[in-house]
């Protein structure tokens, strides 16, 4: 079997997800656009190399929909030859495109893809797309759906994590983002976003909130409680019925931010990596996949690692750095205490996307070339990128740098 080595990893930077963030008046085609042209020069790529464009999308619809992944292709100047494929896995749509690549490479079908993920919340809001599993009454009582938020607090309920404990996550989240920032270490991957007279519009992360205190998020109100009293604490209940109610702790503080961004990895063959000159920085080794209660929801990180561990003859000392998508503190939480880590010494070292952003989308792509620079920055060798999954999945990816 083929091996699936990661030749680069890009990324725009990520703008606050209103009409006053800075890459609001910019279409996603061109988000996605900007990263293609950016990696066609900077490798010198012949496209007609490539086999496929996998990105992954969470709302594919409008700006975002009509399988946007061909249309940038076309429109970023990249041969015709070149496929092009929109998927959607919810929150890890970007790590998922990742690794269909890498199976594809690793099948000997393929040579050379482009993989990532894109998401506009500005212009095409979170939820825009709908579904059963959330508009179907009857769809969304027979799997006992409830929000993600509400989802959220129900951990941290069950698992006994205080208000106090989520919003240390968050402090901690936003002081290593600032102190990654300030150190410059985003920007071997940034590709600064221009507008059409070449004038940047954004260099860096401006999500980033460092003057963040625990004094000031005590002062939040909880986001979710109001959405709970309303019903859906009485579906959650009715499932874990050993709860009298549900402690509502998660705010906009402490769970993850609304941006725009977009990101991609150029994953190949070896062969195909020296017949185009290009250096391997990494190779996946293994991936995985998990189903899970869909109520409870954000629970899947830690069986999804689990699972990738196994499959490559790894346990969790081999891991040096890891990456756990902060979609709310309690999954953070949640994921080390059912891993068994005591400290967050290699997890998150700078912050996550309570701090950054989640343009969900893109995310798991995102996280695996942030897990990528780092362990090149600290000269460590292996990464394990993970995520939470609406509607009860999770995902997993470890990485060994070359």
């Amino acid at each position: 079997m083929n091996e699936a080595y990661i030749f680069d990893s890009i990324r725009t930077p990520r703008g606050k997800g209103k009409k006053t963030g800075s890459l609001h008046e910019v279409r996603p085609i061109e988000l996605l656009s900007t990263l293609l042209v950016a990696l066609k020069e900077k490798h010198e790529l012949d496209t007609a190399q490539i086999d496929d464009c996998l990105i992954g999308v969470n709302a594919p619809l409008e700006e975002q929909g009509g399988d946007i992944a061909r249309t940038a292709v076309l429109h970023a100047g990249y041969d015709w030859d070149v496929p092009a494929a929109q998927i959607n896995r919810f929150c890890s749509s970007g790590l998922e495109a990742v690794n269909l690549a890498a199976a594809k490479i690793r099948s000997g079908w393929d040579d050379l893809i482009i993989a990532g993920g894109l998401e506009s919340m500005s212009r095409v809001p979170m939820g825009s797309d709908g579904g059963a599993m959330f508009l179907d009454p009857l769809v969304s009582t027979r799997v006992g759906y409830i929000p993600q938020g509400i989802s959220a607090d129900l951990i941290a309920t069950l698992e006994g994590f205080s208000r106090n404990e989520v919003d240390e996550v968050a402090v901690q989240s936003q002081k290593r983002a600032a102190i990654a920032q300030t150190e410059k270490r985003f920007d071997h991957s940034l590709i600064p976003v221009k507008d059409q007279n070449g004038i940047i519009m954004l260099s860096k992360d401006e999500f980033v909130r460092p003057q963040t205190t625990l004094e000031g998020l005590a002062a939040l109100n909880p986001s979710f409680e109001k959405m709970g009293n309303a019903g859906f604490d009485r579906v959650a209940l009715h499932k874990y019925f050993q709860l009298e109610k549900i402690n509502h702790v998660h705010h906009a503080g402490n769970s993850s931010g609304i941006v725009d961004g977009a990101a991609l990895v150029l994953v190949g063959s070896k062969e195909k990596g020296k017949a185009l000159n290009l250096k391997p920085r990494a190779k996946i080794i293994s991936t995985a996949l998990v189903g899970l209660d869909p109520t409870i929801m954000l629970t899947g990180p830690a069986p999804a690692s689990q699972k990738a561990l196994k499959k490559a003859g790894m346990d969790l000392k081999d891991i040096d750095l890891i990456e756990v998508n902060e979609a709310f503190a309690a999954v953070v939480l949640k994921f080390m205490k059912d891993m068994r880590i005591n400290n967050f010494d290699k997890i998150n070292v700078n912050g996550g996307s309570i701090a950054l952003g989640h343009p969900i989308g893109a995310t798991g792509s995102i996280l695996l070339g942030t897990c990528l620079d780092e362990l090149e920055r600290q000269d460590l060798q292996t990464g394990l990128i993970t995520l939470c999954i609406g509607g009860g999945m999770g995902i997993a990816t470890i990485i060994e740098r070359m």
